[in-house]
């Protein structure tokens, strides 16, 4: 097969096959010449706004905490000075120009970390300057969260604007070229289609030599005529990327096509087909002298489990210290309410699947543990009438802070089950068990989003664990905040409680 039989994907896939054309170069051009617009309005206006930003944050700080205005052109070379910078930190790590390939969520923890390195050069030339006399601790804080809270804001405006800009045509998309199967790059030019980038053609993978020597010499030129040939016809296209999906035997000369690839002022990309999972779940890393790539990851990083023990310890103490006076009069409610003790222990499983011993005011006639534990029902005999009082607010479940003291639990995370119902669902739902990756918490996730009580169907079990999952996939410390704020006000938190 040579080059000139090589075809472009059939009309019925989604995105158009076509010759190149004065119109189609002038339209992309003018296109490419729309995003620098957008984009260079985006960091002006993100420049105006952090100055701003700055520059208000430090008068109002005086104003309303130290009760005086200060005069009015005493911080506006400060800030200035943070916006040039806020600006030259966002350029240097092309944070603008990666609008296009990066989510959301990406696009603002760059701008937000970007903060952070910003009024670290921003203190060190104060301190160097020897302005540091001057400028209080509290007012660059008071600053930098102001400015945060300013790129936070500009740019998730920006990012829902260039997406409609790119999905009504006003702003040309990424470009892109594939090169590969036709099934293969049908199905990756509709998941690239989804992101907001375009394929404005495909190609066959060039043919490779076969291992006969006579016959791959002449294999070898003709392999090198296609590949010049494919660079020829990519050149007009002036696309941004051209994505390689290779199979298990195009592997050996996909670094070849790379080669002949690299006279073009494109991105190229290489992607195993079969594999676009894998890849969208995977990060490529530096291990040793090696470089991996890394498809799963501990949830939560050393820095991190300090940070969410040490609020864990701090909330812990807090709460058992102002709650004491309703532990006493719950505790003696329940005494006069019906036998036995006060509080009951049930194991359930902890981090990484061990067993814990978790603390209850007793709420029911019955303190079953182990196999021998049965799930409570809507209007279950077995519970008081005082432990329904204490299981619709949830005070039942507030000993658990000894839990949390002792490291068994957290404040928030995954609710831990009953051992005879984590062994029947960890058969019947995959990743169950990756729930206990993290510590289980007094409440989560899944609890405040009304996915708590009975799980009399799978289905049932089933959402309460894709919420658990997410809650690791996306654990931050202002997630935990959000779930403890939704906790104390959100009606969902009390549904299905019985």
């Amino acid at each position: 097969m040579s080059y000139a039989s090589f075809t472009n994907l059939p009309a019925s896939t989604k995105f158009p096959t076509r010759p190149v054309a004065v119109g189609t170069e002038l339209s992309a051009s003018l296109g490419k010449r729309r995003l620098t617009v957008v984009l260079i309005s985006a960091a002006a206006i993100e420049f105006l706004f952090v100055a701003i930003a700055a520059y208000f944050a430090a008068v109002l700080y005086h104003r309303v905490i130290l009760l005086y205005w200060p005069e009015s052109a005493k911080y506006i070379p400060e800030a200035l000075l943070i916006a040039t910078l806020n600006l030259l930190v966002s350029i240097g790590h092309r944070q603008y120009s990666r609008i296009q390939t990066q989510p959301r969520h990406v696009f603002l923890w760059n701008g937000v970390s970007g903060v952070f390195l910003v009024f670290f050069f921003f203190l060190s030339i104060v301190f160097v300057l020897k302005h540091s006399e001057e400028y209080s601790r509290a007012t660059v804080m008071v600053q930098a969260a102001t400015v945060c809270l300013a790129v936070l804001c500009t740019r998730t405006i920006w990012f829902s604007l260039l997406q409609r800009a790119i999905a009504s045509g006003v702003v040309d998309a990424r470009r892109v070229i594939l090169i590969g199967e036709p099934s293969h790059c049908s199905h990756f030019a509709a998941r690239a289609m989804a992101t907001g980038i375009r394929t404005i053609r495909s190609f066959n993978f060039p043919e490779t030599p076969t291992h006969c020597s006579i016959r791959a010499r002449a294999g070898a030129i003709r392999a090198l005529s296609d590949s010049r040939q494919l660079v020829a016809d990519c050149r007009p296209l002036r696309a941004d990327d051209i994505i390689i999906l290779i199979s298990q035997q195009d592997v050996s000369s996909a670094l070849a096509l790379a080669g002949a690839l690299s006279d073009l002022p494109v991105d190229v990309h290489v992607v195993p087909v079969g594999s676009l999972e894998l890849m969208a779940m995977s990060r490529i890393t530096q291990f040793g002298n090696m470089v991996t790539m890394r498809i799963l990851q501990c949830p939560l990083t050393p820095f991190n489990r300090a940070v969410k023990r040490a609020f864990d310890v701090a909330g812990a103490i807090i709460g058992l210290i102002f709650l004491s006076p309703l532990f006493v009069i719950v505790s003696l409610a329940i005494k006069l309410d019906s036998r036995g003790p006060v509080l009951f222990r049930q194991t359930r499983h902890g981090y990484n699947n061990e067993p814990i011993r978790v603390l209850k005011f007793r709420t029911m006639t019955v303190m079953e543990d182990g196999d021998n534990f049965k799930p409570v029902t809507r209007h279950d005999p077995r519970v008081t009438r005082l432990g329904r009082l204490l299981r619709r607010t949830n005070i039942d479940e507030l000993p658990q802070l000894v839990n949390v003291l002792a490291g068994d639990m957290s404040i928030v995370g995954p609710r831990p089950h009953a051992t005879s119902q984590n062994e029947t669902f960890a058969e019947l739902i995959s990743s169950f068990s990756r729930r206990h990756n993290v510590k289980p918490g007094i409440t989560g996730w899944a609890q405040v989003k009304g996915y708590r009580g009975d799980t009399d169907t799978l289905e049932k079990m089933q959402r309460r664990v894709e919420h658990d999952l997410y809650y690791i996939d996306h654990w931050s410390f202002l997630f935990d905040l959000r779930i403890i704020l939704l906790t104390a006000f959100s009606r969902d938190v009390y549904v299905n409680a019985y």
